[in-house]
């Protein structure tokens, strides 16, 4: 397999419906740089935990933040296995029998070793990338974070050895005899929707939306508006 896609390995196969499984890099990269929220499996003095975060990407590593006291960022600070997920529901599907009835998605699977980001430029980085990933440009038009804050917050970062992506995007798919009952079918599409801005009511007058938040607008998808915002920052 070349270097466009992931290798399958016994960890990243998708054994469930194997012909939905997507493992080259730009799909894989599609659904994470879509997201806004991942979530994060680990195990810890053998009890497993799952915490959903704010993350992003950079090439092939995987960001994420957290508070300096949790016990995420604790556990993974000197470099622990992981689990990264992100899903897509794009859609309900209603059929003639409860065990057709079914969701469309796009989700992504990624392993590999996180570790706290410790490097104090890396983490200064880190903490303009963050804002700049879904905001492009942002992080020069606001105020820098006081030594305080830099404090308070860590960043992991997860190189990603193994991932595997998995979509599907079909319509009803009923045993052929079910299609003669008289039950009413259909797909249903799902999207996260952008609403109107609310402007803070103590903003100063006069000032514009950003050339960096203009993809925000009202009835956007989220995913849309998300995956453009990573191309505007992490342009090809």
């Amino acid at each position: 397999m070349d270097d466009a896609s992931f290798p399958i390995t016994n960890r990243n196969r998708v054994r469930r419906k194997p012909d939905r499984g997507r493992f080259d890099r730009q799909t894989v990269y599609d659904i994470l740089d879509a997201a806004m929220v991942a979530h994060i499996a680990y195990v810890i003095d053998g009890q497993p935990y799952c915490t959903p975060t704010g993350f992003w990407r950079e090439d092939d590593k995987l960001y994420w933040h957290g508070s300096s006291a949790s016990r995420m960022i604790r556990s993974q600070s000197a470099g622990v296995p992981v689990c990264v997920t992100a899903t897509h529901l794009d859609a309900i599907v209603l059929a003639r029998s409860g065990f057709h009835h079914s969701v469309n998605y796009r989700s992504v699977m990624a392993f590999g070793t996180a570790r706290l980001v410790t490097d104090p430029d890396e983490k200064t980085r880190a903490l303009d990338g963050f804002v700049d990933r879904f905001f492009p440009g942002r992080s020069k038009e606001i105020r820098p974070a006081t030594a305080q804050e830099t404090k308070a917050t860590s960043f992991v970062v997860m190189p990603i050895d193994e991932a595997s992506g998995k979509i599907r995007s079909t319509h009803v798919m009923d045993d052929e005899e079910d299609y003669a009952l008289p039950v009413w079918t259909a797909r249903i599409p799902v999207r996260q929707v952008l609403g109107e801005p609310e402007p803070c009511p103590r903003q100063l007058p006069g000032l514009d939306i950003p050339d960096g938040l203009k993809g925000y607008r009202a009835g956007r998808a989220l995913d849309e508006a998300l995956l453009e915002a990573y191309h505007m920052t992490y342009p090809d």
